[in-house]
């Protein structure tokens, strides 16, 4: 399995990074986690066929992470000619809020004819579910988006890959990250509270807790952004548009 971080900034685009947006190759094929707005320009930095990825598990509704689908859907009907179905695996309500985000931004074009499947599947909570070969686990988190928020688990080629979504410290995190070979973890602080956000002083104590084999902190604010050398730790690596993990 190879990771490719295609952007890790926070909402903002903090330090010139481009929104969360994850790519996975595998070998039954590729998978997006998260599809923040900035998503599509960093997949074409990246030299990667948009028309190759199958399905995009969204953690949460906002923007920075689904808001891409909506430049993603114009791009595959009126430039990459898109054949291949697509499906998005969210929260509940996804569906509709991609019509009216998409709707707003372009109107027609959730109308515009397609010559491809788009698919809206929805998560259940604890439940896992299988999408194309791919096992996913939601777990619910604390992160008000109008719609329940998720860290996610993934079971693919005998590898775990987790990823933490936007949240607050909360326990269900312990079960997402148990034995992964990676957890993605979003680090938006350094020391300072963040409501509904991850720090890099409480990440740091709950380290053996969480117990995955590696963490990669992302979507750092200016903060942790300035802090970088001081979030260092040997099971530890900070996550950087472009770089690439195999597990």
């Amino acid at each position: 399995m190879k990771v490719t971080i295609v952007g890790s900034s926070d909402a903002f685009g903090s330090g010139g990074r481009l929104q969360t947006c994850f790519h996975i190759t595998w070998s039954g094929g590729q998978f997006l986690i998260d599809c923040g707005a900035t998503s599509l320009t960093g997949i074409f930095r990246q030299g990667i066929d948009p028309n190759s990825v199958s399905t995009i598990f969204v953690s949460h509704l906002h923007g920075d992470h689904f808001g891409g689908l909506v430049w993603w859907l114009i791009h595959a009907v009126h430039v990459a000619g898109r054949t291949a179905p697509l499906t998005v695996v969210g929260p509940a309500g996804i569906e509709e809020r991609f019509t009216t985000a998409a709707e707003a931004l372009f109107p027609g074009s959730t109308r515009s004819e397609r010559r491809f499947n788009l698919t809206f599947r929805t998560y259940r909570d604890f439940e896992r579910l299988d999408e194309a070969g791919v096992a996913a686990t939601p777990f619910v988190v604390s992160h008000p988006s109008g719609a329940t928020s998720y860290a996610l688990r993934f079971e693919v080629d005998g590898k775990v890959l987790a990823f933490s979504g936007d949240t607050e410290w909360v326990d269900t995190l312990v079960p997402t990250a148990q034995g992964a070979d990676l957890f993605i973890c979003e680090c938006f602080a350094f020391e300072r509270e963040a409501r509904y956000h991850l720090n890099w002083r409480t990440i740091e104590t709950n380290l053996p807790k969480l117990g995955a084999r590696r963490v990669l902190l992302t979507h750092l604010g200016p903060e942790a952004l300035a802090n970088r050398d001081a979030m260092r730790h040997p099971q530890v690596n900070l996550a950087e548009d472009g770089l690439q993990l195999e597990l």
